[in-house]
């Protein structure tokens, strides 16, 4: 079996020290290296940027989209994590005590079937939509 690489990804921000207070103290995640201009994550692993977000030379500000997925309107584009169960309903209950605000609240997709998973969005300061999911079993990330 092969061993999962972390990924990498980078997303546009509108104020770093914004982006920096959200995904420290609200997500838990620990800063990596940084720049004037961008700031690395560690976000359950991986490697996560926040990129400070230029203005663009018409400005002009992209519209968030939504797809349907088992019944919800799901943000894209999005990013996010796949949790073990356990994790996932820790941070739902950390960010519910909080008072975060949910895209979509903590809720089980797909109940019964194959792929059965626990999910949530949230944006963050930015609009970026962040997903968390859960699942019991990460032998169903996959199933069809």
């Amino acid at each position: 079996m092969s061993t999962l690489r972390p990924f990498h990804i980078a997303v546009p921000v509108d104020d770093l020290a914004t982006s920096r207070a959200f995904y420290i103290d609200v997500l838990g995640c620990r800063e990596g290296r940084s720049d004037e201009y961008w700031v690395d994550f560690d976000f359950f692993g991986h490697q996560f940027v926040c990129h400070l977000r230029t203005p663009s030379t018409d400005g002009s500000v992209s519209e968030l989209h939504h797809n349907e997925v088992d019944g919800e309107h799901v943000p894209v584009p999005h990013y996010g994590v796949v949790l073990t169960m356990d994790d996932w309903q820790k941070l739902a209950t950390r960010l519910t005590k909080i008072g975060q605000e949910f895209v979509i609240e903590p809720t089980i997709r797909f109940a019964g079937q194959s792929g059965e998973q626990a999910t949530f969005f949230i944006l963050d300061p930015s609009g970026n939509a962040l997903e968390f999911k859960g699942f019991n079993s990460l032998s169903t990330l996959f199933a069809q």
